[in-house]
């Protein structure tokens, strides 16, 4: 899975209609520019690409006060409302991609119901205790084995997998206790930061 397929998609559900400076200058202000591939460059490519997968619907406005070509503004269609979700909660739920899928999902969680979100967190922490598990079963040397130094690659995993645990606990216990404001509960998006670019 892509990351910034994710990141542009809910980008532009957040705005409602979104053209790309929209969309560039809220993932830049969230980071997503150091720790995802979310590059102007490819936010651009994949709002027009997603545009040409009937994902997006490009509506054409007039031209920028400030003198640049018309923009182009995008806005979710419903197979691309669909793709969203389905990207959102199988990055939530799953293990193994890479970190800047997690990290796109988690700057979207509250675009789902409280107990969903939970639901999803709880079946990634059963999979990271499953891998966890798998580690120890196939991959520690036995009593009478040497490994050397290639045992570090599984203590790394070791590590990885009760880090990534003890963080989806908290999130769970938080989410839990009421943190944040989900959807259907109110505006998720109320009073976060995102670019003040119109």
């Amino acid at each position: 899975m892509s990351a910034i397929r994710l990141l542009v998609l809910g980008a532009v559900r957040r705005h409602g209609r979104a053209h790309g400076y929209q969309v560039r200058g809220d993932l830049e202000l969230w980071g997503a520019h150091q720790w995802s591939s979310a590059k102007p460059g490819s936010i651009y490519h994949a709002l027009k690409s997603m545009a040409g997968q009937g994902l997006l619907f490009a509506h054409d406005v007039a031209p920028s006060e400030a003198g640049g070509p018309p923009r182009t503004e995008y806005e979710l269609t419903e197979a691309g409302e669909d793709e969203y979700f389905a990207l959102l909660r199988s990055a939530l739920r799953s293990v193994g991609q890479k970190v800047d899928v997690l990290t796109a999902a988690v700057g979207f969680v509250v675009d789902l119901p409280r107990a969903e979100a939970v639901a999803l967190l709880r079946e990634r922490l059963a999979a990271l205790e499953e891998w966890r598990a798998d580690i120890h079963r196939h991959w520690t040397p036995g009593g009478d084995e040497d490994w050397g130094h290639i045992a570090e690659i599984m203590g790394m995993w070791v590590h990885t997998a009760d880090s990534d645990a003890a963080w989806t606990r908290g999130l769970i216990e938080r989410l839990e206790s009421g943190a944040y404001v989900m959807a259907g509960e109110g505006d998720p998006w109320a009073g976060i930061a995102t670019s003040d670019v119109e």
